[in-house]
């Protein structure tokens, strides 16, 4: 299922507007890693710089920006595609939290979010969170837990989410990144 066509001017973060485009919504697949991981390393080196010292930019960003084909191809993985077929925003949700690789009771896990630098503050990546708030709730879960940047807590808490704690999320041996633990429970629907 996709979702209905949402259009937005492509910015060039001057406030000019080079063009319009349209987007929607839909399951992602295996033939998506590249385009995600393109997403990603666009996106995460960008947005996280003023949130995060330079250690942590050159030893953790790397490792974030692969895309995880295991967690695109599972069915609850979204991308925001143009008409064009240029992959403008990602994320989705999973029954596991990634941190302990176990189901927490009726809780789902948002997870690897993106959206275009470009795109930024256009709805894309709104438009990805309610769907999975929405697929989450017909598949039966009570809320969601998400783990984090500090870049991202401000989108998280305007979508219902609320900070539970910070954490330090071991990447690799070695490899620590600091991130925020995060919870929306449903009793106030998906919107």
């Amino acid at each position: 299922m996709t979702s209905p066509p949402h259009t937005f001017g492509l910015g060039m973060g001057n406030g000019a507007v080079v063009e319009t485009l349209d987007y929607h919504v839909r399951v992602a697949d295996a033939g998506d890693v590249p385009g995600v991981e393109a997403l990603l390393e666009r996106s995460y080196p960008q947005l996280l710089k003023a949130d995060y010292p330079p250690s942590v930019m050159v030893s953790a960003v790397p490792m974030l920006v692969r895309a995880q084909p295991a967690l695109i191809g599972c069915g609850t993985y979204y991308v925001a595609e143009t008409v064009g077929k240029h992959i403008v925003g990602a994320g989705g949700w999973t029954l596991r939290n990634p941190a302990t690789g176990r189901r927490e009771g009726a809780m789902g896990s948002i997870r690897h979010f993106a959206t275009d630098p470009a795109v930024l503050r256009q709805g894309v990546g709104r438009q990805l969170m309610r769907r999975c708030l929405v697929d989450a709730i017909d598949a039966g879960m009570e809320g969601m837990l998400c783990i984090a940047t500090r870049t991202a807590v401000r989108f998280y808490q305007a979508m219902g989410f609320r900070t539970t704690g910070e954490v330090i999320v071991e990447l690799k041996p070695g490899v620590r990144f600091p991130a925020v633990n995060m919870r929306r429970d449903f009793e106030d629907g998906a919107s």
